[in-house]
């Protein structure tokens, strides 16, 4: 039983997109203005909460790994799990064992509602902050209208809805007040938001004083000259992220994709020209049904030609009720392993080689928390990981730094 006068302790972890990462924000700080106490998982909380995510079949065995290691820490906890794979397969988590409550993505909103009415009341106190950050997410939108022949996601997020433009503005403003730095704009599909994703992202720079703002995902078929001209700014990072997913038209038609592999070198070319030393990372789904070697070659070549900043590497996973999983021509789980590892190879070089042209260079580094006594960890606008030694906090400050070498995988830099 809980010490009278003596907050719960809520562990909060979060598996897949920043859209579930903003939804765990928000949940997290709504926890700690009724009066629970956020603690990491290893201390053993007495409620665990799990955003999961159900894109692959890996994030499932995720969800059912933490799950069962939430309760075997705290064999007296109240484990919940909630989001993708809860909305999609509630039953399959309830056969865990020894999890309390399911609750999916239409009822997440009102889970510390759930902790109140299971007798878990929280104690409210002076400080009502969350684990302080430099960067935030705001979610815009969710939902998704696409139905791309091998995802899950429209299917446990709905149609798509956004949120009203006026309310996302207040909402950037308020988590600038509280001290954030940069702020990410996030949803299942941010270029389809309601009045206009260039709107959005005028009235937010125009009417708040946010340093940094940055985009989550975008499609190819989003990026246009209006939108890209918005970078003059200095405050939009220079970092683009857009899913590519194979570099096969076949494939991609195949996929139910909205674009062609030229579609979407035509958008990547306005992007470099618009932005200078923009990063662009993209996904990449290896081992589709009926991926030829043929295919795959296309798809490794272009990738190889089209000098992304970082590759996000994904073999195929059937998910149930998606068309791709009706689809015949199944790639072999071998094939699937050897191409998964040729193309993370290049991922490690073609991002080598993007970080590499900034040696020397000076750039600014939001420095997000020490991660050894002295040596400070932050990101550059366009997402490159850099250290530096300083006896000062540098914590949640913006300064310029000089990249002067490397420490491992990361770049060391002189902070200035």
């Amino acid at each position: 039983m809980r010490e009278p006068g003596k907050s719960a302790t809520v562990a909060l972890e979060t598996l897949g997109c920043k859209l579930n990462q903003a939804e765990s924000e928000h949940l997290a700080q709504k926890l700690v203005e009724e009066g629970y106490r956020i603690v990491p998982p290893s201390d053993g909380a007495a409620i665990y909460i799990l955003n999961t995510c159900t894109v692959t079949h890996i994030a499932d065995r995720k969800s059912r790994h933490l799950l069962r290691l939430a309760r075997r820490r705290n064999p007296h906890a109240l484990v919940i799990a909630t989001g993708c794979y809860a909305q999609r397969a509630s039953q399959e988590l309830w056969r865990i064992g020894g999890v309390d409550m399911v609750i999916g993505n239409a009822d997440k909103a009102h889970l510390a509602n759930a902790l109140k009415q299971r007798g878990m009341i929280g104690v409210p106190s002076a400080d009502r902050s969350p684990p302080s950050r430099t960067r935030t997410m705001v979610r815009i939108q969710e939902g998704c209208n696409q139905f791309c022949s091998y995802c899950i996601v429209p299917l446990v997020r709905g149609r798509e809805r956004s949120v009203p433009l006026d309310q996302v503005v207040d909402e950037v403003r308020r988590r600038v007040a509280r001290g954030y730095q940069e702020i990410v704009l996030t949803g299942t599909q941010i270029g389809a938001y309601g009045t206009g994703l260039e709107p959005l992202i005028r009235r937010i720079l125009a009417q708040s004083d946010v340093s940094r703002l940055r985009l989550s995902s975008l499609q190819p078929q989003h990026i246009t000259p209006n939108l890209l001209a918005l970078w003059n700014d200095g405050r939009l990072c220079r970092h683009l992220h857009l899913p590519l997913q194979s570099g096969s038209d076949g494939v991609l038609r195949r996929m139910r994709r909205r674009y062609s592999v030229a579609d979407y070198e035509r958008a990547m070319a306005m992007a470099r020209q618009a932005i200078p030393d923009v990063a662009i990372t993209t996904d990449i789904l290896v081992g589709f049904p009926g991926e030829s070697e043929d295919e795959f070659e296309q798809s490794y070549l272009f990738c190889q030609r089209m000098g992304f900043a970082n590759i996000h590497v994904f073999p195929y996973s059937p998910r149930p009720g998606t068309i791709a999983c009706r689809m015949p021509g199944g790639v072999e789980e071998r094939v699937k392993k050897e191409r998964s590892q040729r193309m993370l190879h290049l991922a490690q070089r073609a991002s080598l080689r993007f970080r590499e042209r900034f040696l020397g260079r000076k750039m600014m580094v939001l420095w997000e928390r020490e991660i050894e006594d002295g040596i400070w960890v932050g990101l550059t606008d366009n997402y490159i990981r850099v250290l530096a030694k300083s006896d000062r906090d540098l914590k949640n400050r913006l300064t310029e730094a000089k990249l002067r070498g490397w420490h491992n995988q990361d770049l060391f830099a002189l902070a200035v």
